[in-house]
């Protein structure tokens, strides 16, 4: 405890050296540097901007008020990383989970780790950190790794290097992103896993990926079933033995898709994981189509 305690008074006292104009740190190699850049300092959050690097785009409303309650009762246990941008204005590379947390309950400070970098760098230092996190979702790490390859301008041997991953595991991942929109959200909510979005990728129309990714929701298939149902639409014939649909498909999908696809004359995707909880998608091809289902819902 007195450790801590030491190490959060030092956090302060260097907090108030970076407030003095005449000890602004621009490098590496200005005075005092050594005692920020790479240490722990107690940061206002006022002080603190997003990075429009950030590779994370989907932050869960639930999880975050667990940990800004986690926050609220222990603190933050593990700093933030920023890079200073100007005299007391420093710029997120990774954590924004914690600092919007701590935004949520209020804190006026946070702990973090400073760090100088052109803007280049930071984004490399925030796709790699990002990419290491075990909570993201296939399409939130495919979409990194591409702009690791675009922007960073690396190659998948490189990127390989970089990230400590085999290239093949990369290809994969990149893979997804030929996926149709409507499936890439369906991985990222986890209505079906990469699994199956990797048999998708071997449909080669978009039409025929939401065809089948229709099958696969609504009868609740596997992903070895998918293989399967993937294979005979290449092949331009059907499986030897048919595919049988899920025992456990929830009813009240089942009984109710077909009365929706009725009553607004199109098709309807419907969504829906083990815990019960889905969405349903109406698909439209043309604004005029589009209102006529507006009306339809708001019922003017």
């Amino acid at each position: 405890m007195a450790k801590a305690t030491k190490k959060q008074a030092l956090g302060r006292g260097l907090s108030a050296l970076l407030k003095d104009p005449d000890n602004d740190i621009q490098s590496a190699t200005d005075k005092n540097a050594d005692k920020v850049v790479g240490n722990i300092v107690e940061l206002d959050l006022d002080a603190v901007e997003v990075n429009p690097f950030q590779p994370r785009s989907h932050f869960n409303d639930e999880a975050l008020q667990e940990l800004a309650t986690s926050i609220r009762e222990l603190g933050v246990i593990q700093p933030i990383t920023v890079r200073k941008l100007d005299f007391n204005k420093f710029q997120l590379v990774s954590g924004e989970r914690r600092f919007r947390a701590s935004k949520l309950i209020g804190l006026e400070t946070i702990p973090a780790y400073i760090r100088i970098a052109n803007d280049q760098e930071s984004l490399e230092m925030a796709l790699v950190e990002n990419i290491q996190r075990q909570d993201l979702d296939p399409i939130e790490i495919a979409l990194s790794y591409q702009r690791l390859i675009d922007e960073i301008q690396l190659t998948q041997e490189k990127l390989s290097d970089r990230v400590g991953k085999k290239r093949s595991t990369i290809a994969n991942y990149l893979r997804l992103l030929k996926l149709d929109p409507i499936i890439q959200t369906g991985i990222r909510d986890g209505f079906v896993s990469m699994g199956h979005g990797r048999a998708l990728v071997n449909i080669d129309t978009k039409e025929d990926q939401i065809s089948i990714y229709e099958k696969i929701v609504g009868d609740n298939l596997s992903v070895r079933d998918t293989e399967r149902l993937v294979k005979a639409h290449r092949e331009g014939g059907s499986p030897k033995n048919e595919i049988k649909k899920a025992s456990n498909a929830p009813q009240f999908i089942s009984s109710s898709k077909q009365e929706l696809a009725n009553h607004f004359g199109t098709k309807v995707i419907i969504q829906a994981s083990e815990n019960g909880k889905g969405k349903i998608s109406l698909p439209f091809s043309s604004e005029e189509e589009f209102l006529r289902i507006k009306k339809l819902i708001l019922g003017n």
